[in-house]
């Protein structure tokens, strides 16, 4: 063989060589944990439940009418301003009038017959007086007199009726308000039976509103009364709307099972930007925490293992349950302590930092809060755990205080392969970098 040839068998074998070793490395790279991380911030949160409702006006009343007929004239519509006492509509009063009118002559009739009852009974007295008429007789003329008597008065009675349902075919506003509702229309016949038909729904002053809002069983021990509130409508979804807990009703309802309570919520509305009937996205401010420090749940739920800690190259001595140096066992810790899970649910008590409900501060740290683990990553060797106590949560964000804990840390939310992490990123807002873990590998 010449040297020709030896050499070139070389050269092909050397970059055979580095060919695998390349792939090698970067397939090696490629399946490399990396974490993601987050950063602590300080700030405000609050903890709301959230519930639905309809809008309405705080008073509203159902005008109706007492009287039968034809609508013969209507002088307001929809969203028209009334005064007490103005007139809304007219019903034909044909029937009414002619009413009246036969009341008048039913009533005269009784009248004339009353003042002949009177003539004979005074002609009688005399008469029994000078012991001409019987005592039979006069007590008859009596009796006659008295019945006269009493039909004129049931008459007079029946006049009024009848005057009275005439003055029921003119409707007037009960109250100050604004007409929101129109049922009829001239020329509409409408008939009072033992419930009156509904001809106009005022509302009082839509400048006061309130929502009645269906708050599941399982929330309505947070709602209190004088809580603040904070809602959405579906007309003006970037428009944050304000409010109080007025009422909480101790009437339940039931539907397919789902027990509510409905919580009544007054609102301001000076703008008249609200409108009854519409549904309204409501946020009950159970708690409040100001100036705390804040962290994704996500790095409340991330518990590293040693096989990830290997994997990534990072040393897993820091682990609970991990041998000391000594090779024992860390003090405090035992072996089945390093998978226990670490949850970071709500605190049983008021948390720290804030007040569950309006009117009412918190204590301090030390009262209450569950206990949760972060992972912060320190020389790019070693992930270093941080127990916290944990407060008020948001469903995204909680409160937490612990030990060496401050604003601007960076903690791990979780893990990802070198190749993913290239070809996606995470949405998280708290997320902040997504680093490789581990000594850098090459050749």
């Amino acid at each position: 063989m010449s040297k020709k040839t030896v050499i070139s068998l070389v050269t092909v074998v050397a970059l055979a060589g580095a060919t695998g070793l390349w792939w090698y490395t970067r397939a090696d790279a490629r399946d490399l944990p990396s974490f993601r991380y987050a950063t602590v911030e300080q700030g405000s949160l609050q903890s709301t439940v959230s519930a639905t409702g309809a809008l309405n006006a705080v008073r509203t009343v159902q005008v109706g009418t007492q009287a039968s007929g034809q609508i013969s004239a209507l002088y307001v519509d929809f969203n028209d301003r009334v005064k007490k006492g103005q007139l809304l509509a007219r019903i034909d009063p044909t029937l009414q009038e002619q009413a009246v009118r036969d009341a008048q002559a039913g009533l005269e009739r009784n009248q004339a017959e009353r003042d002949e009852a009177q003539r004979n009974f005074d002609r009688n007295t005399q008469l029994y007086e000078r012991k001409v008429l019987t005592e039979a007789e006069y007590n008859t003329s009596q009796y006659q007199l008295a019945v006269a008597t009493a039909n004129v008065k049931s008459a007079q009675v029946s006049l009024d009726r009848a005057r009275r349902n005439l003055g029921y075919t003119e409707i007037y506003a009960p109250i100050d308000g604004v007409v929101i509702e129109r049922n009829v229309d001239v020329g509409q016949t409408v008939a009072a039976s033992l419930q009156a038909p509904q001809i106009f729904l005022i509302a009082n002053d839509l400048s006061q509103m309130e929502i009645l809002a269906s708050v599941d069983e399982s929330d309505i021990g947070a709602i209190v009364e004088g809580q603040p509130v904070r809602f959405t409508v579906q007309p003006y979804p970037n428009d944050k709307f304000e409010g109080t807990v007025r009422q909480v009703r101790l009437q339940s309802t039931t539907t397919e099972n789902v027990v509510h309570y409905t919580a009544v919520v007054s609102v301001i509305n000076k703008s008249g930007t609200l409108l009854p009937g519409m549904t309204a996205t409501v946020d009950f401010i159970t708690g409040q925490a100001d100036s705390a420090l804040l962290v994704p749940n996500a790095a409340l739920r991330f518990r590293p293992t040693a096989e990830l800690l290997a994997a990534a190259g990072l040393d897993a001595s820091t682990l609970p349950g991990s041998p000391a140096p000594g090779g024992t066992a860390a003090p405090g810790s035992g072996a089945s302590t390093a998978t226990r899970p670490t949850t970071a649910r709500a605190p049983d008590g008021p948390p720290f930092g804030g007040s569950l409900r309006a009117g009412k501060t918190a204590p301090s740290a030390s009262a209450g809060g569950t206990t949760a683990t972060l992972w912060v990553m320190e020389n790019g060797r070693t992930l270093r755990p941080i127990v916290v106590k944990t407060g008020l949560s948001d469903g995204q964000r909680t409160v937490v205080k612990g030990e060496g804990l401050n604003a601007g840390m960076q903690i791990v939310i979780g893990t990802s392969t070198a190749s993913s992490s290239a070809s996606s990123t995470s949405t998280n807002p708290f997320q902040a970098t997504t680093q490789q873990a581990g000594p850098p590998r090459g050749f």
